[in-house]
């Protein structure tokens, strides 16, 4: 008797052992490859950097200077300046994105939908680069519109203009994004209900906003998180189509470690950044989180 009761209370804990053994190997992976990294990194932005070389000393003292020099206006306004142009951009892209998903999935014919996720897919998968200097050789300083906008009072050189250039490209990269990601969303959100609100007199949009918008709001909030993730991160579309007058902090990042040979300063943005970036994540899907819960 006692010993069919150890049995059956050692089976459990040995139950879950053999469940968590597929997964050592992803997590040995994903230490080697990205906490390792990431922790020299964080390491690598406390060292002294001496002019002259490439990276920190050896054996290099520890220090807060590279964070104490990121305390000012300049580096404020590259944040600033790199979260406003995601943020738009992101909540831009789910404008467009969602009309989008929602025709692919319920208003066109099989066809039409498989060419729309077709092309989408597309260009997920189209080079960065490809499409950045697309942008730049049709609406750029010396793009093929220049005529067309000098003639309307608009300078392609304008910093307006380059800020919303850059937008555009974040825009062009982001809708395919959000759209694949709603269109399961939209899918499995049942069509009789805005039926049901339309045939008790609401009109199509007020049916649309009360039922299928609220339904899909968790996907909507994943897809602007992966926007926002993507275009905060974005170093080809600011560097090429910025050029030079709008900064992200990617191009800071690079900077730092490439023109300079800082890494300890290149180092402490990234973790600034990283720590912005997981500030801002968890805000959005702690408050989305609320919503749920609240009745």
């Amino acid at each position: 008797m006692l010993s069919a009761v150890s049995v059956n209370v050692s089976a459990p804990p040995r139950a879950a052992r053999s469940a968590l053994l597929p997964i050592v190997p992803a997590t040995l992976v994903l230490a080697c490859v990205f906490l390792a990294p990431l922790l020299g990194l964080m390491v690598e932005s406390f060292r002294e950097f001496t002019p002259g070389r490439v990276g920190s000393v050896a054996g290099a003292p520890f220090t807060f200077a590279n964070y104490l020099e990121l305390a000012s206006p300049s580096f404020a306004g590259v944040l600033i300046e790199t979260f406003e142009t995601s943020v738009a951009a992101s909540l831009a892209g789910l404008f467009i994105a969602f009309p989008l998903a929602y025709c692919a999935v319920r208003r066109f014919s099989p066809r039409w939908r498989a060419a729309t996720i077709g092309l989408m897919i597309t260009l997920v998968l189209l080079s960065m680069l490809v499409r950045t200097y697309a942008l730049e050789l049709t609406f750029g300083s010396v793009g093929v519109l220049r005529p067309l906008l000098l003639s309307l009072g608009i300078s392609p050189t304008s910093r307006w203009y380059i800020e919303g250039l850059v937008g555009a490209g974040l825009l062009h990269a982001v809708v395919p994004i959000c759209t694949l990601t709603l269109l399961g969303a939209v899918q499995n959100v049942d069509p009789r209900l805005a039926d049901a609100a339309k045939s008790l007199g609401a009109p199509a949009w007020m049916a649309h906003l009360d039922t299928t918008i609220p339904l899909s709001l968790p996907a909507l909030v994943s897809a602007f998180l992966v926007a926002l993730t993507f275009s905060i991160s974005a170093f080809v579309i600011p560097m090429v189509l910025g050029k030079g007058r709008v900064l992200f902090v990617s191009n800071v990042i690079y900077n730092r470690f490439g023109d300079v040979a800082n890494y300890p300063s290149g180092a402490a943005v990234s973790v600034v950044m990283l720590g912005v970036s997981l500030i801002v994540v968890y805000g959005v899907s702690r408050a989305q989180r609320l919503r749920r819960r609240s009745p």
